[in-house]
């Protein structure tokens, strides 16, 4: 009977503690990579109106952003391009028939670019357009 025990084993060939270190890096970045998730895409200043009304909700109406910068069309919180807007927008429709469309448009965003989204609302067959405002007396 042999009772020498052998002492010929190999050290591990993968360091755990190193591996535990990575994982807290990517686990830290994780955590803060979704914190940014629920901010706006767009920073937008809202033209005033003496008028304005309550927003349409998002269930009701189409939303589609135009921003003073490039790119300048959103549909939703998804950059489009000009070409595809149209495209979309009768997609939309083809869904819902009574589908609203609402701009919303920063205050110094090209006015050109406003009436394009709504000629392309208007070719798409879409039944009403909005604009958002926001209130004059408001400070947001």
């Amino acid at each position: 009977m042999r009772f020498i025990l052998r002492k010929n084993r190999k050290p591990p060939a993968v360091i755990v503690v190193a591996l535990i270190d990575v994982l807290m890096v990517v686990l830290i970045f994780m955590v803060v990579s979704t914190t940014f998730k629920n901010q706006a895409a767009v920073r937008l200043a809202l033209p005033e109106s003496s008028q304005a009304q309550k927003a349409p909700t998002a269930n009701q109406s189409l939303i589609v952003t135009v921003a003073k910068k490039s790119p300048y069309f959103y549909l939703g919180s998804v950059p489009i391009e000009e070409g595809d807007l149209e495209e979309e927008i009768k997609k939309a429709v083809k869904s819902n028939p009574e589908q609203q469309l609402s701009i919303r448009s920063d205050t110094d965003a090209p006015f050109g670019k406003i009436i394009k989204v709504m000629d392309a609302a208007k070719l798409a067959g879409v039944k009403g357009v909005k604009a958002f405002t926001k209130d004059s007396g408001s400070n947001e």
